[in-house]
């Protein structure tokens, strides 16, 4: 223990630009910020959490420098997006006041392109990977005066480059935090946002459990209890950042935590961050039955993996239903055995479709994303991917499948065939951190072929209207989806697709002014998936993409 408090300041970037106009869903918890402040904790440190997410950008800021008055160490974190453009501007302006505050920062970005955060100036070091340890052990380093050469899992700025010192290996759960610091964070302004009474249209929002009622508001916690995947998948930095290791909470642990906060806090439902949460059955089952066996009272969703469905009990899937799961985030990355293969995932045929009709039998949403214009992708292999995401939609009602235009991501397998094959990269941090959602941004343009494009855009068409969120109702126009998407004619037949689908779109606006309806339509070209997307395209775009999630 040591002998005197100092104040570190933990600052979370803003997860999405709210200047395009629609807010960020209130229940992304500063997660990375309380696991990294447990071990200082019982140093004896002093911690501050700043949630950016709270604030207007000017208003995080300004409560981030007054944070800053008298704290020795700095720190912040962010994913490939938005946040790193916050991050990088909110450490301007912390530097900019304190020149002398000792900084780091550390998360996926960082982690895979340290190179651009330290040639900034802004930060002592970047915590590669895994950061509980590390960054525990950075602030005694930095305290106490010590080299942090001595520090494994670091990058450095050293004579105009990088230097990284020893790797640090990945440490089980009970290494990394014995007890959660949840006392940091006051937990009633995520409470207030989300039980507005348009908060489904909020940024990242999950939808309501349907047991609660359509739509209606409630209120969620983020949570993660694991860490790392086992999966190859050769489009994520994962497998390069965690080494594909996976430690995660041991099952009673995990009902212990959730159980406590949900008498402390209340809430509806936790939204699981784990990168992967179905890795070990065993836990998964254990988990799903302490729910049932301590009468637990929340909904709950998570990752999990097309092979882990699959190869469950079925008597494990019933329980996971029965414990309040209502959504399943599947990846299913691609509709061909070939495709698949250079991922690297053990998913083959119609498996993607098999998984999420189980998941339907249960009454669980299989929320599902597919990936189309990898480098070297053929155009036929593109439409195969759509075309499984079609059927995947026909078979599996309560699923919603949909498809992302590939993004080359820096730590990834892909991302030098993606260099070689010509994408041109962000050079700057503001341009990586400009750049948008990239599951709403085409960011590598003229990779996808403009009939597939078509189809894509089509598809989204006609299932926001088979969800009946076009118009808020099923009538001509949502039974024509419908059975498009069952036959899948989407571009064929008479008349064609595309001309059914501006027909529709023509007539919808005229329904609108005859009938003075509330604005509900989609028009049927996502202006956030094409090419050079202007702010206020992209703030639609993102708002087409909630509703039809949420639908």
């Amino acid at each position: 223990m040591i002998g005197r408090k100092k104040k570190i300041v933990l600052y979370q970037p803003q997860q999405v630009d709210e200047s395009l106009g629609l807010p960020s869903s209130k229940d992304m918890l500063p997660l990375e910020m309380l696991t990294i402040s447990a071990r200082p904790l019982a140093h004896g440190y002093e911690i501050v959490i700043v949630d950016g997410s709270l604030h207007s950008a000017d208003e995080a800021h300004r409560r981030l420098v007054e944070a800053c008055e008298g704290a020795f160490l700095y720190a912040t974190t962010g994913i490939l997006g938005y946040m790193v453009y916050d991050g990088w501007l909110a450490s301007q302006k912390v530097k900019a006041k304190f020149p002398h505050i000792k900084s780091v920062i550390g998360g996926w970005f960082a982690s895979v392109r340290p190179d651009l955060q330290l040639a900034t100036g802004l930060y002592d070091c970047v915590v590669l990977g895994q950061g509980e340890v590390t960054f525990d052990e950075v602030v005694r380093a930095l305290d106490s005066g010590e080299p942090l050469e001595s520090v494994p899992g670091l990058a450095l700025w050293r004579d105009g480059a990088v230097v990284k010192t020893e790797k640090r290996g990945v440490a089980g759960w009970d290494a990394i935090v014995e007890r959660m610091p949840w006392h940091l964070i006051d937990i009633e302004p995520y409470r207030a946002h989300q039980l507005r009474g348009r908060s489904h249209k909020d940024v990242l929002r999950m939808p309501t459990p349907p047991a609660m009622g359509e739509r209606k508001p409630y209120f969620g916690i983020t949570y993660f209890s694991s860490y790392g995947c086992p999966e190859p998948c050769t489009f994520c930095c994962s497998p390069i950042v965690t080494d594909r290791r996976w430690k995660a909470m041991g099952a009673d642990r995990l009902l212990d935590d959730l159980c406590e906060l949900k008498e402390r806090w209340n809430f509806d439902v936790v939204r699981f961050h784990d990168a992967n949460f179905g890795v070990m059955q065993k836990r998964v089952k254990e988990f799903s039955q302490g729910l049932l066996d301590r009468g637990a009272k929340f909904w709950w969703n998570a990752f999990i993996e097309t092979n882990s469905i699959l190869k469950y009990e079925s008597s494990t899937l019933d329980l996971m239903a029965a414990s309040g799961m209502y959504i399943a985030e599947i990846g299913a990355e691609a509709g061909t055995d070939e495709m698949m293969k250079k991922i690297g995932k053990p998913i083959k045929g119609d498996d993607n479709i098999d998984a999420a009709v189980e998941m339907d039998k249960r009454g669980i949403c299989a929320s599902v994303t597919y990936i189309i214009g990898y480098p070297g992708e053929e155009r036929d292999s593109m439409m195969k991917t759509i075309d499984q995401c079609r059927r995947l939609h026909v078979a599996a009602p309560l699923a919603r499948p949909t498809v992302w235009p590939y993004r080359p991501i820096p730590g990834t397998a892909m991302w030098d065939q993606a260099v070689s094959m010509g994408y041109q990269p962000p050079t700057t941090l503001k341009e990586w951190g400009s750049i948008g959602e990239y599951h709403l941004e085409e960011t590598w343009p003229g990779k996808i072929p403009p009939e597939v494009a078509l189809e894509r855009k089509l598809y989204q068409h006609y299932v926001t209207l088979d969800y009946g969120l076009a118009r808020g109702k099923i009538g001509f126009w949502e039974k024509r989806a419908k059975e498009r998407l069952r036959r899948g004619d989407l571009q064929g037949g008479f008349p064609s697709g595309k001309w059914e689908a501006r027909a529709f779109d023509v007539y919808n606006r005229i329904e609108k002014k005859l009938f003075k309806r509330a604005e509900t339509s989609r028009s049927w070209i996502d202006p956030g998936h094409k090419t050079g997307t202007s702010s206020n395209a992209a703030s639609k775009s993102r708002e087409a993409m909630t509703e039809t999630t949420a639908g």
